[in-house]
């Protein structure tokens, strides 16, 4: 009866064919969409893996990983004298225009970095050494940095160039891998003292305190002891991507936006697949019959919609995510836009494709239990 089902489902092959791609483009559409979307939010917390730290000690009117508010330098040392603490080390951010070797002006995240630990510092060098940022007037700059500092140029940027930060000059002394973040803008790291340097001079220049919780101490324990101390707000690490997920979902259209257009790829599956599939039916309605009059009973029709539905919903869901990992690898090669397909959402979309199959075989098996093997004859 299923191979019959089949060739049923594969001898209407305008309808197949329109099912496939009304499968497809809503599996590609949803698959694209959200993984963008995951991508954006994972750029939004790059911070927190660029500096790994168990505990980010901000300002208490911080609410997300990309709001740079800065504290008194004092606040470090409140922080180091609470209970439980390991250590506590001090980052300096701050958003500056730096002037290329070409003589165009570019916007960069400057990250100062404690000395004498380099907390926060990138954990991948691809080229030149870390303990190269205490030499005078000394930075390692990101892969995007390079990409960026490297326009209308005739060879790319490498060690030992030199560039401007606030008039001052900075030699290239390494090359590190470090996620891109929200702000799309490349990553320069430096010594905390240099960096205070190159930046404006203001009275507060500490952005964030990075902690470790004492050996039998959980984060989530010690973070808490440090606002009943300080009255600053700490969060762990899990904890401030939540915060930050949390603040853009909101205070920004992002959300809504690629929901409305993840929502559109369902509808669309849902209406062309549901219309075309319910057609299908109506059409070879007396053939059904027919199975009907031979004594197939509803249950067994029933089971062979399914497997007609299923068959064009397995096709649409491979050919949808495979072309959206193909956009994915094309663009997201190139860094931008940010394209972040996990299993998860892999699972996610497969789930979509399945109800739509089931809802196209809700909307026709009414059709065909009510239909009387009689009027096959009748007709």
């Amino acid at each position: 009866m299923y191979r019959i089902a089949l060739k049923m489902l594969f001898g209407d092959r305008t309808k197949y064919i329109i099912l496939i791609s009304a499968l497809t483009f809503s599996a590609l559409l949803m698959t694209e969409q959200a993984a963008v979307f995951c991508g954006m939010m994972r750029f939004s917390t790059a911070m927190l893996r660029n500096s790994f730290a168990k505990i980010w000690v901000v300002d208490t009117k911080v609410e997300q990983a990309n709001e740079l508010v800065s504290m008194r330098d004092i606040e470090l040392y409140r922080v180091r004298s609470v209970k439980g603490v390991k250590w506590a080390m001090p980052i300096s951010m701050t958003m500056i225009a730096a002037k290329t070797p070409s003589g165009r002006f570019l916007n960069v995240q400057l990250v100062g970095l404690d000395p004498s630990t380099l907390a926060g510092a990138p954990r991948t060098m691809l080229e030149g050494s870390l303990e190269n940022i205490f030499q005078p007037k000394s930075v390692i700059i990101d892969q995007l940095g390079v990409e960026r500092f490297s326009q209308y140029q005739k060879e790319p940027v490498k060690v030992g160039d030199h560039f401007e930060i606030n008039d001052l000059e900075a030699r290239v002394v390494g090359i590190c891998k470090a996620e891109r973040s929200f702000y799309n803008a490349p990553y320069i790291y430096t010594t905390y003292d240099q960096s205070i340097e190159y930046r404006p001079k203001q009275l507060r220049m500490l952005s964030y305190i990075l902690a470790e919780p004492e050996e039998g101490l959980s984060a989530a324990e010690v973070a808490r002891n440090i606002e009943a101390a300080t009255g600053l707000k700490a969060y762990t690490e899990n904890e401030f991507f939540w915060s930050t997920i949390w603040w853009i979902f909101r205070n920004t259209g992002i959300p809504i936006s690629f929901g409305t257009a993840i929502l559109l790829g369902l509808f669309v599956g849902i209406v062309v697949s549901g219309q075309t599939f319910y057609s299908f039916v109506i059409e070879n309605i007396a053939h059904f019959g027919v199975l009907k009059a031979m004594g197939v009973s509803n249950r067994v029709l029933l089971m062979m919609l399914l497997v007609q539905a299923l068959t064009v919903g397995f096709i649409g869901l491979g050919l949808g995510i495979g072309a959206a990992s193909i956009f994915g690898y094309i663009f997201y090669s190139k860094g931008f836009p940010p394209f972040f397909l996990t299993v998860h959402l892999f699972f996610a979309v497969a789930v979509s494709i399945l109800l739509i199959s089931l809802f196209t075989v809700f909307l026709s098996v009414r059709r065909i239990s009510a239909y009387e093997p009689a009027e096959v004859f009748r007709g």
